[in-house]
């Protein structure tokens, strides 16, 4: 009944993903919501998740709230866009993900793992580190280089900073019962963020611009300007990239340390691999691109933490024409829900599907639609590889001579927002191994 969601109003906002998860562990895997105006349908079930995401993507676009709130700080970059802008741009900055630019992501990925090195240098005695602004801190040159072919320590985290700030008013505001056009302080703190990115932004480009951009240039910007997009094309795709690409890392990394930190058994079990990969402790080497395949453990332990953790914890669309989906009627205008969350707690596709058992993706291959970390399909993201790449090199440079441990205070709730976020920061103790 519609009463039963006026109820549920507070839970919504107090925390979304669980409100999401409870109603599908009590209504199944296809759930339509009883509101007046716009059918709701929340999705959990693979086969369903698959219909939307795959079989018929091309009938669920994304023109849903999430996506214009988003779109209030990128703009009509990818995450937002639908149809022939969407097209186009993914074909023009479809070069600076292909798998030969990766090799050059992975110097710089290990170039990353030397500041978060510094950062957690355990020292004689171990030290206590907030993990998840460390990680974010340590990745920013891997973002200047793929975004501008520069480097943009100073500047990127800048426009992290002002973009972090302008998605946090977004969610706020979405969660505010007062109308979003009201002139309220948190408005004018969000047009002053936006400002500060839009005008960040444009001194990437300027620079960019006044540089060669070789023909052959794979960086976002340079690829932008060869095809002749304009400021504000590329403004967007810069700060989607920012929200899609920098922020998912972060968050990747953050809790694939904080179970590791929890999990020592695991956390043994990767130590022997990069022992075998990169030497022991004391003696051990940096990773190089040609050792990914050789880390699988270290590859399956993201893959895991991505299924607890996934960045994209809910997917959105809305149907274009009407279309059936698991056996439920979903006319035109449907706003459809992919909870990833839940799906990825579905316990017929993950037995103990709350314990962190990396093993799920050892020697057996990746499930295609009960794992959707990236999304999938046509609008599966661009940058997966790349955050992939990235990921594993920063966590086996990382580790491979010291150990992570949990912290003093309580483990923070996590806080779902544009991506899940430990709310307040996460802090772990970093420790030498023995050699």
């Amino acid at each position: 009944m519609p009463w039963d969601m006026v109820r549920a109003v507070p839970a919504i906002r107090r925390s979304p993903v669980d409100f999401l998860t409870r109603t599908a562990a009590r209504y199944g895997g296809a759930v339509a919501f009883p509101l007046p105006r716009t059918p709701v349908l929340l999705l959990t079930d693979p086969a369903a998740v698959r219909r939307v995401l795959v079989e018929n993507a091309r009938n669920y676009g994304r023109a849903t709230l999430q996506y214009k709130a988003l779109a209030t700080v990128t703009g009509q970059g990818l995450l937002t866009s639908d149809g022939a802008p969407w097209r186009t741009h993914r074909r023009i900055v479809q070069p600076a993900f292909h798998h030969s630019a990766l090799d050059g992501i992975a110097e710089q990925a290990v170039a990353a793992a030397r500041r978060l090195r510094r950062t957690t240098d355990p020292g004689p005695r171990g030290t206590e580190v907030e993990v998840a602004e460390a990680t974010a801190r340590a990745t920013l040159e891997v973002i200047g280089r793929t975004l501008a072919e520069a480097d943009l320590r100073g500047v990127a985290e800048q426009l992290v900073d002002a973009v972090g700030r302008a998605l946090e008013l977004v969610v706020a505001r979405a969660q505010s019962p007062v109308p979003g056009t009201w002139p309220t302080p948190s408005r004018r703190r969000l047009r002053a963020a936006v400002a500060e990115i839009d005008a960040v932004c444009a001194r990437i480009v300027a620079v960019r611009r006044a540089a060669t951009v070789a023909e052959d240039a794979t960086d976002l910007v340079g690829l932008m300007l060869r095809a002749g997009s304009g400021d504000e094309e590329i403004r967007d795709e810069l700060v989607t990239f920012v929200v899609a690409g920098h922020e998912t890392v972060a968050s990747c990394l953050t809790w694939t340390l904080d179970l590791l930190a929890r999990h020592p058994a695991e956390q043994a079990a990767l130590h022997a691999e990069l022992a075998d990969v990169l030497g022991a402790p004391g003696e051990s080497r940096e990773p190089t691109w040609d050792d990914l395949a050789r880390l699988p453990r270290t590859r399956a332990v993201l893959d895991e933490a991505l299924r607890l953790y996934p960045p994209a914890w809910v997917i959105t669309r809305t149907s274009l024409a009407p279309d059936t989906v698991a056996g439920v009627d979903v006319p035109a205008g449907t706003l459809v829900i992919v909870c990833t969350w839940a799906l990825h707690r579905d316990p017929e596709l993950w037995p103990e599907p709350e314990t962190f058992r990396p093993e799920r993706f050892l020697g057996a291959p990746r499930r295609e639609v009960g794992y959707v970390p990236f999304g999938a399909g046509p609008r599966l993201c661009i940058g997966r590889d790349l955050a992939l790449v990235e990921a594993v090199l920063v966590l086996a440079a990382l580790l491979r001579d010291r150990r992570v441990r949990p912290g003093t205070g309580p483990r923070p709730r996590v806080e779902s927002l544009v991506t899940l976020r430990p709310a307040g920061g996460l802090r772990l103790r970093f420790e030498t191994l023995p050699g």
